[in-house]
């Protein structure tokens, strides 16, 4: 198993991934993110995880499985003796707009709506200037590694390695639909129904 991204200066990044790798696969999660920075408080270790093979940022992470992780990390960095200052470790899902990283994210994502930031701006059809930022619906691979994307103006192939950001965008509406909740009648009607929602 591997994180999909790491941003560790200055530590030892091999040392690091060897104690934390284990621990993802005890849990039976993946790693998203793994990032070490400063903040007002001091040094933090961040890490982000998520259930194999989910198409829902966020799926199956409870604030029970992150306080499990974290405390089995924090230990196993402790005996390992890998970070020498005084840290915060923090250990939660990578949000519903979570970046994407891999070759396996833009499969498995697919036919969600996502941000791309390019390195080299594209010419888009119906723009008279060339553009950095698309937004629109994935569409998957190609055989040619090309990320694909539905968008207003139409279809577009960018190259991966052309990509210098890429995450999803949280679509309300969508949310809306698949809770199935119900919209109020406006103004006079019946009185709507109510849901019953598990805990």
């Amino acid at each position: 198993m591997s994180i999909a991204f790491t941003k560790l200066p200055g530590l030892d990044s091999a040392r690091v991934l060897g104690v934390v790798e284990p621990v993802l696969v005890a849990h039976h999660v993946d790693g998203v993110e793994l990032i070490w920075r400063t903040d007002r408080g001091g040094w933090v270790l961040e890490l982000t995880i998520e259930q194999p093979g989910s198409t829902m940022p966020g799926s199956g992470i409870t604030v029970d499985l992150c306080s499990e992780i974290s405390r089995d990390l924090s230990a196993a960095l402790d005996v390992a003796e890998v970070i020498p200052q005084r840290y915060n470790l923090e250990v939660g899902s990578p949000g519903v707009e979570r970046s994407l990283y891999l070759q396996d994210d833009y499969r498995r994502f697919a036919g969600q709506l996502v941000k791309i930031k390019v390195t080299e701006p594209l010419a888009v059809e119906g723009s008279l200037k060339e553009q950095r930022v698309m937004r629109g619906t994935l569409a998957g691979l190609d055989e040619q590694d090309q990320v694909q994307l539905v968008t207003d103006q139409g279809p577009l192939s960018i190259a991966r390695g052309n990509i210098s950001t890429a995450s999803l965008v949280f679509d309300w509406n969508r949310a809306m639909q698949q809770s199935g909740r119900e919209k109020r009648p406006t103004g006079g009607g019946s009185k709507p129904r109510t849901n019953k929602r598990s805990m």
